[in-house]
């Protein structure tokens, strides 16, 4: 049965009306596919020369009668920053509902009751739908670093005449029905540059080369889609191309443009996606959630209303914190805001004591609002700006020369940063736990022999930036000419510059021969081959230290992939080096 059909054969069962104008009225179809489709219906037995359903129809009812749906609210929602540091997408309140209960409540409206929610970040906030709507939870651990074809797949082994069902939308009217015939998957026919997907001629679900359709995502799959989808699904989800894909790949057969199943248009004007605070407020500007403190600072620091604030965007996830992007007046402006457990990481009194001393040389701009209690910070924004690629060579010798010239200003603060206290403090940040390394402690014992090693190294202590990476230096256009700023000051201290190199290097994930580029570019060429050693000997000890860090967001649910693997080896790998170069007695 295709989607004409079906949508036909729905409305005579609403209706009870075989009436062709009426059904072409309440469908949108023409009465030329009404009178096709009816005839067909007729032709194949599920309806009788009357226009009335048969048995052979109720039998199909009942055979595909939706009985379960999954709900995917797993992810960070990374896109409704600022509001995603307080509350998961789904329990965003619109209209004095939150929106997962408002979609369970329309499922069971449906008769809808075996439901299962996908939950990942802030996980413990829905504990109490098991009590209140006698849903099931399924946790996804891996939410940080995969996308939702990896929740889709925890739940593969489901039975179908499913329902699957995004958790941030907001549906005027209940888009879930007690009888369903087909499978079908949700789009509007609102243009959309992002979905990737498009509805063709025939109603099926196509990928879109340029513009294509909005997809709501809610789905329907009866019993025989859903064994093929999850079987797609599982073998995606073992494929490591695939940890950023969405599920809906797993609807189109291999090698196949189409879906296996049918597009079921949706009302652009009656499902409406919330994905950012301007669409939240948009839908209701007196949600509770609203309120947040993120945007009353930007209020109060740049002296506008909190409804003058306005094209909010995310910027790509830091490694210690979230940032957006925002307009406020005639400007754009950065906000950032400390990430999980980050309190326990830096010394915002010290961040600011940095600003302080580095005001008026031209290093970066200066804030526009700094708070040392909770970390907010608000900067202008910079046009045309990208990071340094440190692939490029000539990016890297600039960033050497600015690196270089910032520590020839020799400046002064009244705190370091002690390398081997923070990897015992980080250790001491795991809760008890031992760590994910089964040698951890004989690489630790080989990393703090090279202590002795550095202390003997002669070292000009001065203000140094310890994070001091590719995505914190920014080139951009000034004036005509391109310039260079290093920002991100958050880990900061007193401490032998020559750790910046190493750091650099570490973050770049850069083999032997591209360390010592980056040492030459540093040193002109000129660097004594004991300070090389002991910048190798910093690469170990760091090594370890943002090994140990890594493991210490890890018990908030913050994965770093290969680059905490990579951060372990370098410990491993140049103690080594530095102990073949006489480091280690």
């Amino acid at each position: 049965m295709n989607i004409y059909k079906e949508k036909v054969m729905n409305e005579i069962i609403r209706s009870a009306s075989s009436n062709q104008r009426e059904l072409s009225e309440a469908t949108g179809f023409s009465l030329g596919i009404v009178n096709r489709s009816i005839r067909e219906l007729k032709e194949e037995g599920y309806l009788s020369e009357e226009g009335l359903p048969t048995e052979k129809t109720k039998k199909l009812l009942r055979a595909n009668r939706p009985k379960h749906a999954v709900i995917l609210a797993a992810g960070y929602g990374l896109r409704m920053v600022p509001i995603n540091l307080t509350s998961p997408k789904a329990l965003l309140e619109v209209n004095g509902e939150r929106l997962i209960e408002r979609l369970i409540r329309q499922l069971k409206e449906a008769g809808i009751t075996d439901i299962t929610v996908v939950i990942g970040f802030m996980k413990d906030e829905f504990e109490y739908l098991i009590d209140d709507y006698d849903v099931k939870l399924v946790v996804n651990p891996d939410y940080s670093i995969r996308n939702n074809l990896h929740s889709m797949a925890l739940v593969a082994d489901l039975p179908g005449n499913t329902y699957v069902v995004p958790c941030d939308l907001w549906c005027e009217e209940n888009p879930f029905r007690k009888n369903e015939l087909i499978s079908w998957y949700m789009m509007t026919d609102a243009p959309d540059t992002e979905s990737g997907l498009r509805i063709n001629r025939k109603q099926e679900v196509t990928w879109a080369e340029e513009e294509g359709n909005r997809a709501v995502g809610i789905a329907y799959l009866l019993e025989s889609d859903w064994k093929d989808v999850s079987q797609r699904l599982k073998v995606l989800d073992k494929d490591k191309r695939h940890m950023d894909s969405f599920w809906e790949e797993a609807l189109f057969p291999e090698g196949s443009d189409r879906m296996q199943i049918f597009a079921r248009r949706g009302d652009p004007e009656k499902i409406v996606e919330i994905n950012t605070y301007e669409q939240l407020r948009s839908l209701d500007s007196g949600s509770g959630h609203l309120k947040s403190d993120a945007i009353q600072t930007v209020a109060e620091a740049l002296k506008v209303k909190s409804s003058e604030v306005h094209d909010i965007s995310v910027l790509k996830k830091g490694m210690t914190n979230r940032s957006f992007l925002f307009t406020a007046g005639n400007a754009r402006y950065i906000m950032r805001i400390p990430g999980e457990g980050t309190d326990q990481l830096i010394d915002r009194e010290h961040e600011a004591e940095v600003f302080r001393t580095i005001r008026g040389y031209g290093f970066c701009d200066d804030p526009v609002y700094i708070n040392p209690k909770n970390g907010y910070k608000i900067t202008k924004f910079l046009e045309g700006v990208r990071n340094c690629d440190p692939g490029n060579r000539e990016d890297v010798k600039a960033c050497m020369r600015k690196l270089r010239e910032f520590h020839s200003k020799k400046l002064k603060v009244g705190h370091s940063f002690d390398m081997f206290g923070q990897i015992d403090f980080y250790e001491s940040l795991w809760n008890g736990q031992p760590s994910v390394f089964r040698d951890y402690q004989k690489t630790k014992e080989d990393v703090l022999s090279l202590r002795e090693f550095i202390d003997r190294q002669p070292k000009d202590l001065s203000l140094t930036h310890i994070d001091a990476v590719p995505d914190n230096f920014l080139f951009f256009q000034r004036d005509g000419k391109e310039e260079l700023q290093l920002i991100d000051w958050e880990y900061s201290g007193m401490q032998d510059p020559h750790v910046d190199i190493a750091m650099f290097a570490i973050y770049s994930l850069y083999g032997r021969e591209e360390i010592d580029f980056l040492i030459d570019a540093y040193f002109e060429g000129k660097c004594p081959e004991e300070v090389r050693t002991k910048i190798y000997c910093y690469i170990a000890v760091c090594g370890l230290l943002w090994s140990n860090w890594c493991e210490y967001k890890r018990t908030f649910g913050v994965e770093f992939g290969e680059y905490s693997l990579r951060q372990y080896r370098y410990a491993k790998e140049y103690y080594r080096l530095a102990r073949e170069r006489g480091a280690v007695n």
